[in-house]
């Protein structure tokens, strides 16, 4: 067995960091069948892993086991088969997390940097209070997704989402980007999303579809040049995860919503 700088293995090393879990190495990479597996065992040798400066893990039958990924830092590429459970990839620092399944909820919680893409649906509060990074949702994503986003200097959280959203989305938002495309909807049909942008006092949601349940703090606008060459690339990496048609996911009509104000409760707390 090798860790990824060449050097061997021993039996105990070994031994420790795939203690409670059916895990193989070879070289650079770890596979683990989690079935079965205690969501705290499981943990325990993904940080095992990365300091055994292990770069590429592939999770099989992950049925709900939670904090997958969880202040995981540096370049590590985690592959999940199954349903993560609550808080994937939660606090992590650089991790790129692909599920091929659905997450549960919290899923992207205070990410400061890297990717999580997630090729089914994803539970409550996705993304809450991040604050750097980027989050793909194939599907659709639950109540008070965004909530509290926030951004600070180039940490600018984005999360781009393939269908609809639950009611909230935005809620008490500070920063960064959320994107809600409605690929499943029909011509006319709206987001179920109500009291989008409440309390909203920074950042912006660009939507495809119709909002018909708009917080009071938030305003909509057309879109600028500006905002056209900010959606391309990301739009693109949407396409390029999920198999959608670049084309016509980059020219579908979208406008942009804003805060109307980047102190909505000033007259609450001050004088």
């Amino acid at each position: 067995m090798f860790d990824s700088i060449g050097n061997l293995l021993t039996p105990s090393e070994f031994s420790k960091i795939c203690e409670n879990t059916k895990c193989q190495i070879t070289d650079h990479s770890a596979k683990i069948d989690v079935s079965g597996v205690h969501y705290r065992d499981l943990n325990e040798t993904l940080q095992n892993l990365v300091k055994a400066k292990i770069k590429r893990i592939s999770l099989n039958n992950v049925h709900g086991q939670r904090y997958i990924g969880t202040s995981l830092k540096g370049k590590i590429e985690i592959t999940i088969d199954g349903t993560a459970g609550n808080d994937l990839g939660a606090f992590m620092d650089g991790p790129e997390i692909h599920v091929y399944g659905n997450a549960q909820d919290g899923c992207g919680n205070t990410v400061n940097s890297g990717e999580i893409a997630v090729h089914g649906s994803a539970g409550d509060i996705t993304g809450y209070a991040m604050r750097g990074g980027r989050l793909f949702i194939k599907g659709s994503v639950g109540y008070r997704a965004g909530i509290h986003m926030k951004e600070y200097g180039e940490n600018q959280p984005i999360m781009v989402i393939g269908e609809t959203a639950g009611d909230f989305l935005g809620e008490y938002m500070a920063g960064g980007t959320i994107v809600l495309l409605g690929l499943n909807l029909e011509k006319d049909q709206s987001h179920r999303s109500l009291h989008v942008g409440t309390g909203m006092h920074g950042g912006r949601i660009y939507v495809h579809g119709k909002i018909t349940g708009l917080g009071k703090e938030a305003i909509i606008q057309k879109l600028d040049e500006q905002d056209r060459l900010f959606l391309k690339p990301l739009l693109t990496d949407f396409c390029k995860y999920f198999g959608y048609d670049k084309d016509h996911i980059t020219n579908l009509y979208c406008y942009k919503i804003i805060p109307n104000s980047e102190r909505p409760y000033g007259r609450l707390y001050a004088y």
